[in-house]
């Protein structure tokens, strides 16, 4: 299992596959298919990310789809090649440890419930905190820091300990790369004014961090799917046990005796065990 080595690693980039590569390869198709549409016609492609990215009042009344289409609108080179890169790292290094199933549950938490949850505080700001207007056509978010400062605090919260090296250079502990990856980009979108940014970031690591107290460790579809299943078999076992106490009834009548089990099998008045791999009984 990975990162549970003792001594610091180098912050190298993992395998490139999985999850974590189709959410890169996205992220960068969008982001040079928007540059070549963007010497055809510019004004083309200016709707069409402008369409994709978060805006509060958008979202939340006509075009929900947002909510998932934002991260992967990326304006900046270097914000969108470092912001991939932290991906590609923290990514595959929780897709290899976590699985892939678990990853696309997180990115879609965090994202969904993140930005929506950004959105409705923003709109019940009503106007009252500056930067924070719905009504303003600027207020937007765009890009994958949201979600890697997310991804950022589950790799801390799995391996708070774990040093990391960077450049054989800096050595430091998961937990303190975690804050100054969001204390840096919290003091950039404040510098810069862009306060929805910010609340975005907080909200996708509030989303993450309650999907890592809650969700079961295999995920959400698995948690739910068991769950599903053990209240399915309850329900079975509680009409098992009712019909046995009509039959044992119905027995008593006829004159004869039986014995059942507390889940409603028969106990062989003889003593005899029953064999769990015979099923004559069902025919």
């Amino acid at each position: 299992m990975a990162f549970r080595s003792n001594g610091p690693i180098s912050l190298t980039l993992p395998a490139f596959r999985g999850i974590t590569r189709r959410l890169i390869l996205i992220s960068l198709a969008i982001f040079f298919g928007g540059l070549v549409l963007g010497f055809i016609s510019y004004d083309t492609a200016a709707l069409l990310l402008n369409t994709l990215i978060l805006h509060p009042a958008q979202a939340l009344h006509r075009m929900p789809f947002q909510f998932v289409t934002y991260p992967f609108i990326s304006l900046g080179l270097l914000s969108t090649a470092f912001s991939l890169l932290s991906l590609w790292f923290f990514g595959s290094s929780l897709e290899d440890e976590r699985g892939s199933r678990w990853l696309t549950e997180y990115f879609l938490t965090t994202t969904i419930i993140g930005g929506l949850l950004a959105s409705v505080l923003a709109k019940a700001s009503a106007g009252r905190i500056p930067g924070l207007e719905v009504a303003d056509p600027g207020l937007r978010v765009y890009g994958m820091w949201p979600f890697v400062l997310a991804l950022v605090l589950a790799f801390a919260s799995f391996h708070p300990t774990q040093e990391l090296r960077f450049n054989f250079i800096l050595t430091l502990k998961a937990k303190y790369l975690a804050a100054i990856y969001l204390l840096f980009y919290l003091a950039i979108a404040l510098i810069g004014g862009d306060r929805f940014s910010a609340l975005t970031a907080l909200c996708n690591a509030l989303a993450g961090y309650a999907y890592l107290r809650l969700a079961p460790r295999k995920g959400l579809r698995v948690g739910l799917s068991e769950r599903w299943f053990s209240l399915r078999n309850t329900y079975y076992r509680n009409k098992r046990r009712n019909a046995a106490k009509k039959f044992a009834v119905y027995m008593r009548k006829q004159g004869k005796d039986v014995s059942l089990d507390e889940d409603g099998r028969y106990i062989d008045p003889n003593g005899k065990p029953r064999d769990l791999n015979d099923r004559n009984w069902m025919n």
